[in-house]
């Protein structure tokens, strides 16, 4: 067992696991955060999309052994202590999620877009989200929901 020290959702976290062990296994297993899901396992759903310093990563190829160093990881749960962010209130106002195994992933990729650029065009979101699928194919509610919060953000 190897000891790491990670930043998660603004709370420092203190974790023994192996070394090479999934960063997304150290979040959801051993930290409890759930929200995070598990997908294809290699990078091409984005269910368990999250924020490394504020860039979105698929953390199910992730290893933990990369990020002890300080930086700043954020999961949906370190999103808003309320649920009240703009892109998890558009999603809510749009229904954009039908099963709703794929929006937390969804989700954190949204806000990255968002934090880049808050009025993005279809085409551009298209591009974005690329590389998080939706297996219920809700996509055009996930598009309204972003250009819906895009609208909220840029009014700030």
């Amino acid at each position: 067992m190897a000891a790491y020290k990670l930043e998660i959702n603004n709370q420092t976290h203190d974790v023994n696991v192996e070394k090479g062990t999934s960063l997304l296994w150290v979040i959801r297993e051993h930290l409890g955060l759930t929200g995070t899901k598990y997908g294809c396992g290699i990078a091409q759903c984005g269910a368990c999309t999250i924020h490394i310093d504020g860039n979105p990563m698929k953390a199910c190829v992730l290893s933990v052994d990369d990020f002890s160093d300080g930086q700043k990881i954020t999961t949906i749960e370190g999103l808003s202590k309320d649920g009240n962010h703009p892109v998890q209130q558009a999603w809510i106002e749009k229904q954009a999620p039908q099963c709703g195994y794929c929006h937390s992933g969804q989700i954190m990729q949204a806000v990255a877009l968002l934090e880049e650029n808050p009025t993005p065009s279809r085409d551009e979101i298209k591009a974005f989200m690329n590389g998080n699928l939706c297996r219920c194919g809700t996509y055009l509610r996930i598009i309204e929901a972003i250009e819906m919060a895009g609208k909220t953000i840029a009014a700030k």
